[in-house]
């Protein structure tokens, strides 16, 4: 249980609900700015504007998918007033709390260690990443049966990269009857991938292995799929990119070039929200539970 522990949470999107239905119900104290707009109920959660005072007797602060822009702003879907966490709301923060995210950027990574502040990344986790590539990769496939004439049975598709997302997509792909290409850049990726039963290659050797596949997945967040090997692909295929942004494509040359090509991160809060807020609230929810009973200890 987490009775007594104050959670303040800041913005996010219908993920959030299922965060603050969790930590309410292992009756943590928590706090909510940003869902001004939002009629329904929040399971006992207090509403409150942003401010100052929030932020100096929190244990855990808990911020959405992406913590923050580049210039401080927070994302939130229930409210139409600007979330900005500042540096002054950071220095406010007891040196024991801990700050949680999917991911930083820059701004709240130089504000958390300015302050002496703990930063925890949940999507730098193994296990969230695995539970999240599952809705990323149905997302996937539905992109692609919403953007082809042809079925993903028996189609031939590439899967780049073999990490967390790349793994499941590919095993996703050759489950619904797909002939599934995986690029690797490791020799134990390669032995895996040939295991499972897909075609493994070299990234290095990309550009020979494109010129008859109808849909390209790619994981990895640097340019891969470039001008060169976008030339080589046949004018039927489809690129689904589903590094984070800028991703690893080409879409300017894509798009000159007459090939479909999407951006789609962050997919497993557009098409399983709930799913997906479970799995970050079970995560965070452990973790919180840990910081407490170190705290406890004295630890």
């Amino acid at each position: 249980m987490l009775t007594g522990v104050q959670v303040l949470l800041l913005g996010g999107d219908a993920r959030g609900l299922e965060v603050i239905r969790k930590l309410t119900e292992l009756d943590a104290l928590v706090t909510v700015a940003g869902f001004d707009q939002l009629h329904s109920s929040l399971d006992g959660a207090v509403r409150a504007e942003m401010s100052e005072d929030l932020f100096t007797s929190v244990d855990a602060l808990v911020l959405p998918a992406v913590g923050t822009d580049d210039d401080g702003k927070i994302i939130a879907v229930f409210s139409d007033k600007e979330l900005v966490l500042t540096d002054d709301h950071v220095a406010k923060l007891p040196k024991h709390c801990t700050v949680y995210t999917g991911m930083a950027k820059p701004y709240l990574r130089n504000l958390c260690a300015k302050h002496g502040v703990r930063l925890v990344e949940l999507f730098d986790r193994d296990d969230v990443a695995i539970y999240n590539s599952i809705p990323t990769a149905e997302g996937a496939v539905m992109m692609a049966i919403q953007n082809t004439d042809i079925t993903i049975h028996g189609s031939s598709c590439m899967v780049l990269g073999i990490g967390r997302t790349g793994f499941t997509l590919a095993r996703t792909l050759q489950g619904l009857g797909a002939k599934v290409k995986v690029g690797v850049r490791r020799e134990e990726h390669f032995a895996r991938a040939y295991e499972m039963g897909f075609e493994p290659f070299y990234l290095k050797d990309l550009l020979h292995h494109v010129s008859n596949i109808d849909l390209l997945f790619n994981t990895i967040p640097t340019m891969i799929v470039t001008a060169q090997i976008i030339a080589n692909l046949p004018s039927r295929a489809v690129i689904i990119d589903l590094a984070s942004k800028p991703g690893g494509t080409d879409f300017r040359f894509a798009e000159k070039r007459g090939i479909k090509a999407m951006l789609a991160p962050g997919l497993p809060g557009i098409v399983a929200p709930k799913t997906a807020g479970r799995i970050i609230a079970d995560c965070l929810s452990r973790l919180i539970m840990e910081d407490s009973l170190q705290r406890g200890n004295g630890q």
